[in-house]
């Protein structure tokens, strides 16, 4: 990992001004000679971070039986097929579950009926559930979710990703932007041609150049 990353971290968390709340540090990545109105062009990617996002991420289960029993050890809120059809006649409840929620997951077997109870309320959003299969560990899926973010750029240049907390080390931090720019760069069209510039910030804090 280049010093360069860490030192616009630590510049970035000693430049915050003094705040009564703990700040998430953010990356923002503008993207340059790329065709955005094509969705295949267009940046949506999981990452996990090896130093974990520092924020608590809200995660939702769909599921039944002993997935769901297990389940409730790891995740904010379990609901089954039951729950699912409440929510499909209540929008406002969906959506709102939706916005709280960072992560969905579900039982394969139940991912036709969110499609059809709710893929118009999480579809746009980007928020349908990773798919558990028989043999995935549910605990340990959810675990895994707990450290990852989602790259989503839609059909704008600029994009904004959660890369920690103002109380991490810069290191930890730093761990995370590289992970993030050696997906884009490994995943982009032109790779790092296509990254016109990235600043790393705290929410409140001036924005940092990460030197490419």
């Amino acid at each position: 990992m280049a010093d360069t990353i860490v030192d616009a971290v630590a510049r970035a968390l000693d430049e915050a001004p003094p705040r009564n709340f703990r700040e998430t540090v953010d990356l923002a990545v503008n993207l340059r000679d790329l065709d955005l109105n094509d969705p295949s062009k267009r940046v949506d990617e999981s990452v996990v971070l090896p130093a974990g996002t520092g924020q608590e991420t809200q995660i939702v289960v769909f599921a039944s039986g002993e997935t769901a029993l297990r389940a409730e050890e790891a995740a904010d809120q379990v609901l089954d097929g039951d729950d699912l059809e409440d929510l499909g006649d209540d929008t406002d409840a969906a959506k709102d579950l939706a916005d709280e929620t960072d992560f969905f997951v579900a039982e394969a077997s139940m991912m036709q009926d969110i499609g059809r109870f709710l893929g118009t309320v999480l579809g746009p959003r980007g928020k349908m559930p990773t798919p558990l299969q028989p043999d995935d560990d549910v605990v340990e899926t959810v675990n895994r979710m707990k450290n990852t973010v989602q790259l989503r750029s839609r059909d704008r240049r600029t994009f904004h990703t959660r890369v920690g907390a103002q109380d991490m080390d810069p290191d930890e931090i730093a761990d995370n932007v590289d992970v993030i720019v050696r997906r884009l760069e490994a995943n982009l069209e032109k790779g790092p041609l296509n990254i016109d510039s990235m600043y790393v910030k705290t929410t409140m804090g001036p924005s940092v150049e990460v030197p490419a």
